[in-house]
């Protein structure tokens, strides 16, 4: 409903009939009949006696009378009149939590800004002024309340406040204003040493939610600049190599190299992984264990790593240091359980790999988090699969319980990973086509079924579904990229594969994978110079088999044995059973 104007001055007018109604059903029990609020239901605001003389006392009771009758435009205008009469603080809050709860912004910005009005220097009616003109999108109103805020908080909650703005700001519709509206108040924050490195990072994230990345770098500097002992910029730092920011990790290096600090080494390593940089990752991870052996989440990343390295003996050590540290600690029992399922998980693949599948199987079995039942019985159905059982594996997936949509789909790309696990592309295709019939509008399904189309020998079907993408979604920079590089892999329509990978790489600049693929279509276009270029660069982003792959053998072809020998090398360490990596040197006949 429409709200009253709370500056009509027909409310005294009002409130007088309402003042009426109130003793003539006083006496009569009226309170007591028709479900209606008494006034045991209805709590004014608490206000001192002293200040309350008869008619501010029925204007209040009236506000909450005809607020809890359904009459919240009344309820309001009373609230906020009796607060302008009384000046009271508890008033002016009651009539914009009427507004706000009756969904109404903007009559409780119109309280908060009368009761601001009246009590300038009120920190709690500048907080509520703010936070409603932020929950406006009104954000260019904001900088003076915010420095206002910050000017009256104890200097010990500073740091706390600080981190948490761009949280409050992150509804803003327009993120470059917000930052910036941020930055003019924190004008005085940002130069204090004390506060200057939570301010510095708060702004920096702001700017990197604006898509300001090298702003936010900037910001991350400040931070360091004026404490570079203290931390709090160092996640930021990381987010930003996590998006693709390489002058970040120099940053994180520096640091570490003064203030060897495990759990930011640690948190590097996690980031080194997500960008597939395993020797670094483990170098750090080897580190960390080193210096602090009881800081058991390293062992399990570490693990992890030594696992992917085909270094099964080092793997079940660390899972088993990280085991006992993990058995003894007595903190969060639900992470605790979650962090051993982990490692029971990664246990049974490294029996797995050993062809010891009753060891695979007890590992399985210990695992009772029903969070992770689903990948226990992935792992069981691979292990059926590998003894030549697939029949079994495959019915032991679809019959896991659950008959939800969501529970469905699971089952499926369960059986459709295992399927290609085993290299069963045209089974596991079917299965795919499968998953894409219960939800065909989802651009991440038909793109993994055009990807299994092309490995199961149907390219014209793989070039359908991703022209089919494209349409559907002209930013889907993945479809440009796999019709791209399936052309250039196949010596077909060259400039057209060209022009398709340029395409991908508008969408996703620097992306390493895009920029793999446009070093292999110069390869093939005969430009051996810029695809060296280009395929060192998306090597030295992003150290991948495949892509160690097409770097080897653009050196090889122009007589760099040597080197393309090294790069092969580091590819199979990553990635021993990448097939395109094992094809190219049974091609060449190559022995790295």
């Amino acid at each position: 409903m429409d709200y009253y104007d709370p500056m009509v001055p027909s409310h005294r007018f009002r409130t007088a009939l309402l003042t009426a109604a109130l003793l003539a059903t006083a006496t009569t029990g009226w309170t007591q009949s028709g479900g209606q609020p008494s006034s045991a239901d209805v709590a004014p605001p608490h206000i001192p006696s002293a200040q309350l003389d008869a008619e501010l006392f029925y204007e209040i009771f009236l506000g909450e009378l005809t607020t809890q009758s359904g009459d919240p435009g009344a309820g309001y205008s009373l609230m906020l009149e009796a607060a302008r009469r009384s000046g009271d603080s508890a008033l002016y809050r009651r009539a914009a939590d009427i507004a706000l709860q009756a969904r109404s912004g903007d009559y409780a910005l119109a309280a908060a800004r009368a009761w601001k009005e009246a009590q300038p220097q009120s920190r709690e009616a500048n907080r509520y002024t703010l936070q409603i003109l932020i929950a406006l999108n009104r954000i260019g109103e904001t900088p003076e309340l915010l420095r206002q805020e910050l000017a009256q908080m104890p200097a010990a909650s500073k740091a706390e406040a600080l981190s948490a703005l761009p949280q409050m700001y992150g509804r803003a519709s327009d993120k470059s204003l917000a930052a910036n509206v941020v930055e003019r108040a924190l004008t005085d924050e940002l130069l204090h040493p004390a506060t200057g490195p939570a301010a510095w990072t708060a702004l920096g994230r702001m700017r990197l939610a604006a898509g300001n990345k090298a702003s936010a770098l900037d910001a991350a500097r400040q931070a360091l600049t004026l404490d570079g002992a203290n931390t709090v910029a160092m996640p930021l730092v990381l987010e930003l190599m996590e998006e693709g920011v390489t002058e970040a990790e120099l940053l994180v290096t520096t640091h570490l190299a003064k203030h060897p600090d495990p759990d930011l080494r640690t948190a590097y390593a996690r980031v080194l992984l997500g960008q597939q940089r395993y020797p670094a990752a483990r170098q750090q991870l080897e580190t960390v264990t080193r210096d602090k052996p009881d800081l058991r989440e390293a062992w399990l990343a570490l693990a992890t790593l030594q696992f992917q390295d085909n270094r099964l003996r080092n793997a079940e050590k660390s899972l088993q240091r990280y085991m006992e540290l993990t058995n003894a600690a007595t903190s969060d029992p639900d992470l605790q359980r979650r962090g051993l399922t982990q490692a029971y998980l990664l246990s049974a693949q490294i029996a797995e790999k050993n062809k010891d599948y009753a060891a695979a199987e007890s590992w399985l079995g210990r695992i009772e988090n029903s969070e992770e039942m689903l990948s226990a019985q992935r792992r069981r159905a691979s292990l059926l699969a590998q003894q030549g059982k697939l029949p079994q594996a495959r019915a032991l997936l679809r019959g896991l319980p659950g008959n939800t949509p969501s529970h469905a789909r699971m089952k499926l790309q369960a059986e459709v990973q295992l399927l290609q696990e085993m290299r069963l592309y045209k089974e596991a295709l079917a299965v795919q086509v499968e998953l894409v019939a219960q939800d065909p509008e989802d651009n991440e399904l038909v793109y993994d079924q055009a990807m299994l189309a092309e490995k199961s020998g149907d390219p014209a079907m793989m070039e359908q579904l991703l022209r089919q993408l494209i349409e559907r979604k002209p930013d889907y920079h993945h479809a440009y990229n796999a019709l791209g590089y399936s052309l250039a892999e196949r010596g077909l329509r060259l400039e057209e594969a060209k022009g398709l990978i340029s395409k991908a790489l508008e969408y996703a600049p620097g992306d390493p994978f895009i920029t793999d693929s446009l070093g292999w279509v110069e390869f093939r276009l005969g430009n051996s110079a810029e695809a060296l270029r280009l395929l060192s660069i998306a090597f030295k982003a992003r150290p991948d088999a495949e892509i160690a792959a097409h770097l080897g053998e653009v050196l090889w072809s122009t007589g760099n044995r040597a080197q393309a020998s090294s790069v092969w090398r580091e590819g199979l360490r990553l990635n021993p059973d990448n097939e395109t990596l094992k094809d190219t040197l049974k091609r060449l006949g190559a022995m790295p």
